[in-house]
């Protein structure tokens, strides 16, 4: 994998820091003092592929019936397949139902998602805002790729620029990467390096403390932010708690009402 220039590639895309003096020989701004057992993620893994079982054959017409309305509504495929890292940092090929023009990155190569990306089209944006786009996933969990709450897999292109600048990054790699999850209901989609430090602290908190009843509540949480239900009153309803972020991570709201998905 060739490495290219952190400020050079994706400057134009506010993958930068609005904290100075944090980068990889600053200290870690959440150190992971609980690594879940292997014991704990079978039973999670159970979970997971009874639930994918149950799930897939109730959305695949769902599925199949984006698919085609993609492909029908913009020229390429109707399946969007993206390499992400997993656990212990292992390749996977991602499943997704496009909802950005084809060949959106040919001239930028991996960027982040921008607030009214104009590669994402009409019907992308809905897809995305339902998270319908999301559903093929499921497959990725029955493969044993991915789980159903976790924190959110991301591209290897993106991940070797920012671990130097994030000292601790690759901890949240620790744990299967989720459909859902703490830090993808309760924040933005990142558009800067302090957005990935503050999903960071989520996701150590939520590998900290995972389970059975954990997974569920986020999973509800998930359903009832697609409803468009303020996400404070549904950690209060299901007793989620968040981290406190650091004063210098404070500056950039939360999701609020609104569940937002990660690239």
């Amino acid at each position: 994998m060739s490495s290219t220039s952190f400020e050079g590639e994706l400057d134009g895309h506010s993958l930068r820091s609005t904290t100075p003096g944090l980068d990889a020989t600053s200290p870690p701004i959440a150190a992971l003092e609980y690594i879940p057992s292997e014991a704990v993620l079978r039973v999670k893994r159970v979970m997971d592929l009874s639930l994918a079982l149950l799930l897939i054959p109730i959305t695949l017409p769902l599925i199949a019936v984006c698919i085609v309305a993609v492909r029908i509504s913009s020229p390429g495929p109707g399946l969007y397949r993206q390499v992400r890292l997993g656990r212990g940092g292992r390749p996977f090929i991602m499943y997704k139902i496009r909802s950005m023009r084809n060949d959106s990155e040919a001239k930028t190569g991996a960027v982040w998602c921008q607030p009214r990306d104009p590669r994402i089209t009409r019907l992308g944006m809905f897809l995305r805002k339902s998270h319908l786009d999301e559903l093929p996933q499921l497959f990725n969990v029955l493969r044993g790729e991915m789980s159903l709450v976790g924190p959110r897999p991301e591209r290897p292109e993106i991940v070797e620029q920012i671990a130097p600048k994030i000292a601790g990054y690759r901890a949240r790699m620790a744990v299967p990467p989720g459909i859902t999850g703490l830090a993808q209901i309760s924040l933005p989609p990142d558009v800067e390096l302090d957005d990935v430090r503050r999903k960071l602290i989520y996701d150590l908190h939520y590998i900290e403390r995972i389970g059975l009843t954990h997974d569920l509540k986020l999973i509800v949480a998930t359903l009832l932010g697609i409803c468009k239900i303020d996400e404070s009153r549904i950690r209060r309803w299901l007793g989620l708690t968040v981290p406190d972020l650091p004063d210098h991570l404070r500056r950039r709201p939360t999701a609020g009402q609104q569940v937002h998905a990660s690239n």
